[in-house]
């Protein structure tokens, strides 16, 4: 399996350092972080992620406050708010 993120340029330095320090590769040196990290979770038994909670959707939040204005009040607002918006006159 081949997996590709991204890591900071700081981070990725961090790596290639200490996988020259352990006189390896680094995409080996990363294999074997992550085959250490896979067996040391297995035996802890937390081989399966654990179950998130469904978030609660945001779907009718504001119902409370009744319907929101329509496409005609927006832009009415808008032209009453812009109104005289760039006249140069006093």
């Amino acid at each position: 399996m081949h997996v590709t993120f991204d890591l900071s340029e700081q981070d990725a330095a961090v790596l290639e350092a200490q996988a020259r320090a352990a006189d390896l590769p680094t995409a080996h040196y990363l294999a074997r972080i992550v085959e250490q990290v896979l067996h040391t979770s297995a035996a802890a038994g937390q081989a399966e992620l654990p179950l998130r909670k469904p978030k609660t959707s945001a779907w009718g939040l504001l119902a409370k406050y009744g319907p929101g204005p329509t496409e005609e009040e927006i832009n009415e607002n808008r032209r009453e708010m812009f109104r005289g918006f760039g006249d140069l006159a006093p």
